[in-house]
């Protein structure tokens, strides 16, 4: 008897389970809050555009004229250094044997130079010496014209000499001037952002993908803001702006209007690298904002928002 409900009553525990199963799985996953709630634009109309902070006189990637080893590190990050302050040393000790070569050559053509006036003034005596005599018969014309050829070929000797002195002058200035190139000296007044490399590392001239050095004037920060071409026509940019910390909307903070680049250029993605970019084109404007007035660092994005005027009721029609 017991056996006769049993199979009943498993086949239908079974199909409850069963239908159970599916239902539940047919439930739609519940979307999980955001970490943190995004911004809402405080105007009623108006263009949203995502933003990145910049220094002030912009993110300056330090390079250097010419590649060599790195044999000093005159600075680190968070350093605050002038205009003309020295950044890093390259090694310099060919460069400074082969300027001891050029002041030694020097030095043989100034003394080449007194040589050569040395010879001039006693070639000048004989031939003074030999015009000096009234009387004819006592000295050949030809003794005459030979002295006196002898000062002018002193003469050239002289002036050969002292343009030797202007070349090894010349050759001289340009191995200074490639020693001091040798040391890297910052361009403005401003604060080190980020070092990529250390004394002992090669450094390469020319265009890098990683800068030797950022600097940038921290004094105010910049925000950049990439507005979509087509809100380009909406942008006025004496309008009021407010931008907020990406992560955190309690932090926000007026933007002032500091320039806008007038060049709508293909939008890059705001991942640090330069040469990524996607389809969208945006008109780039600039706002400032006082650095001390948000937790934010140079690099970060920020949610901008800029108040635009409400077309709607005209059409969409500006006019």
């Amino acid at each position: 008897m017991q056996v006769k409900y049993t199979l009943p009553i498993l086949a239908v525990a079974g199909f409850l389970f069963a239908s159970y199963t599916v239902v539940s799985s047919n439930k739609p996953t519940p979307v999980a809050p955001p970490v943190a709630a995004p911004a809402s634009a405080p105007f009623k109309s108006f263009i949203a555009g995502a933003g990145i902070v910049e220094s002030e006189s912009r993110n300056i990637a330090i390079g250097t004229p010419l590649s060599g080893i790195v044999k000093t590190l005159a600075v680190k990050v968070g350093d605050k250094v002038k205009a003309g302050t020295p950044l890093f040393y390259l090694d310099d000790r060919e460069t400074r044997a082969d300027l001891a070569v050029k002041l030694a050559d020097l030095a043989k053509a100034r003394t080449d130079v007194n040589e050569a006036e040395a010879a001039l003034k006693d070639t000048k005596s004989l031939s003074d010496l030999a015009e000096a005599v009234t009387d004819r018969r006592a000295i050949s014309s030809e003794e005459l014209l030979r002295r006196g050829n002898a000062e002018l070929i002193s003469k050239t000797k002289l002036d050969s000499a002292k343009a030797l002195v202007q070349q090894a002058e010349a050759a001289l200035t340009t191995t200074q001037t490639t020693l001091a190139r040798l040391v890297v000296q910052a361009p403005i007044d401003g604060e080190v952002l980020q070092v990529n490399i250390r004394p002992g590392e090669f450094a390469q001239a020319g265009a890098l993908n990683t800068p030797l050095l950022v600097l940038g004037n921290m004094d105010r920060l910049h925000v950049r803001v990439d507005i979509d071409e087509n809100d380009a026509w909406r942008f006025d940019k004496n309008s009021k702006a407010v931008a907020y910390l990406r992560g955190n909307r309690n932090f926000k903070t007026d933007l002032t209007p500091a320039y806008v680049e007038p060049y709508v250029v293909p939008k890059k993605s705001l991942t640090g690298d330069s040469t990524e970019q996607v389809d969208t084109r945006v008109l780039q404007a600039l706002y400032s904002f006082d650095r001390n007035q948000l937790p934010v660092y140079v690099g970060q994005q920020m949610d901008v928002f800029i108040e635009a005027k409400d077309y709607a009721g005209n059409g969409g029609s500006p006019l």
